[in-house]
């Protein structure tokens, strides 16, 4: 029998964990939310086993400071797990295959989200419990996929502490900082002026003048360089891609995280692939965020001049379709819906031919793909675009007339 809700120090009541489950895996990244959440389950019965997925984009520094604040702030365990390699398959490389940006732009830089989860639930099943918390708001697009993520992969208890200390306060992160302050955590300061998240896809940014709509300050700023301090020189790298992924970066095979990585130093200190982007949440408000994502858009320009130049026109055409419908879905939470699979079955399908190398240069700022090498090239021997032709000029007319033939007739008619 379930045991009724117990009320807690702040007044809010949640229901107690029975003995033989007092286990629970948090979700945990150091940060104010998630520091937050380890006393909040601990003084509610739970013991608390932190997992942090590191998908990239934090130093040896940073991944020391949040093993140690686990530490400080007595987790029963805690452990850090590689996402590289789950963030390449299972997120990268079918999103450039999309090749879409959400709303045109944006580069879904929180996908890291779902390994997030796999890591958590992965460690719950060597603990034996079905409990899992995650430090998501009740106002934001995260809290949907962490909670569509894990629903969909099993039975699962889930434990949002930040939405539950929503129901009685609405300044939260200033309730968070002073709850752990009370209990002798600190806070570090660059978490009051912006919630930063990183990882290998990029940076984003948000909260304070972001928020309000207004120019971003110098404090929001990750790893891209600002204008001043572009190198004087352009940069040139070659990709190769098999069957559309990424394997070679300047003649040297590498593994797709590491080259991710490498394509992150190399053009944030030109300034590629950072944006403020306003967009439409799972939730139904606009979103505004400064975002970084350098070697992201390195990977989609260098696919992209590979793949116009090999796929059909028809192929061409219709694909941004499917890319779309991928990117919503992955976008509001539906990592595991069945359709996604269905979609990545054709977009694999598209990638048959998507075998070459392509030549990137930036002087600072963007990226253009400045030569493509294919033996699947759709040029013909003896035609070549509004240079030579190996047809007549009456075929060329005759084509001209049947292929207007339709708006030709509804002018004639209608004149």
């Amino acid at each position: 029998m379930s045991q009724q809700p117990a009320p807690s120090p702040d007044g809010s009541s949640t229901r107690v964990p029975p003995a033989q489950s007092r286990d629970i895996v948090l979700a945990f990244s150091g940060g104010l939310d998630t520091s937050f959440c380890v006393p909040w389950l601990q003084e509610r019965g739970w013991s608390v086993h932190t997992v942090f997925a590191d998908t990239g984009g934090v130093d040896a520094d940073e991944r020391a400071f949040i093993e140690k604040r686990a530490q400080e702030l007595g987790v029963a365990s805690h452990v850090t797990i590689d996402g590289g390699p789950a963030i390449w398959n299972g997120f990268v490389k079918p999103f450039v295959w999309a090749g879409e940006g959400y709303q045109g732009q944006y580069p879904l830089l929180v996908s890291d989200r779902y390994l997030i989860v796999d890591a958590a639930l992965e460690r719950a099943a060597e603990l034996g419990t079905n409990a899992i918390a995650h430090g998501c708001t009740g106002m934001g697009n995260d809290q949907v996929r962490f909670d569509l993520a894990i629903k969909a992969q099993g039975d699962y208890r889930i434990v949002a502490p930040i939405r539950e200390i929503q129901k009685e306060h609405t300044q939260t992160r200033a309730y968070e900082q002073k709850y752990l302050e009370e209990r002798g955590f600190g806070v570090r300061a660059k978490q009051m002026a912006y919630t930063i998240n990183e990882n290998l896809l990029g940076v984003t940014m948000s909260g304070g003048e972001i928020d309000r709509w207004e120019a971003p300050g110098e404090g929001a700023r990750g790893w891209c360089a600002p204008r001043n301090a572009w190198p004087v020189e352009p940069l040139t790298v070659k990709l190769r891609f098999v069957a559309g992924e990424a394997v070679e970066l300047d003649g040297k095979p590498l593994p797709g995280e590491q080259i991710l990585a490498k394509l992150n130093t190399l053009f944030a200190s030109y300034g590629v692939g950072r944006g403020v982007y306003t967009g439409d949440t799972v939730i139904g408000l606009k979103g505004r965020i400064v975002y970084e994502a350098p070697g992201i858009v390195a990977l989609l320009t260098a696919h992209r001049a590979l793949e116009e130049a090999v796929l059909s026109k028809q192929q061409n055409r219709f694909k941004p379709d499917v890319a779309r419908k991928w990117v919503e879905l992955v976008y509001e939470g539906f990592f595991h819906d069945p359709l996604k699979t269905d979609l990545e079955a054709f977009l694999a399908s598209s990638q048959a031919n998507v075998t070459g190398e392509v030549t990137l240069e930036t002087r600072g700022g963007r990226v253009d793909a400045m030569a493509v090498a294919s033996e699947h090239l759709l040029h013909s021997r003896n035609a070549t675009y509004a240079q030579s032709a190996d047809w007549g000029v009456e075929e060329a007319e005759g084509f001209i007339k049947l292929f207007g033939m339709s708006s030709t007739l509804y002018a004639q008619v209608n004149r």
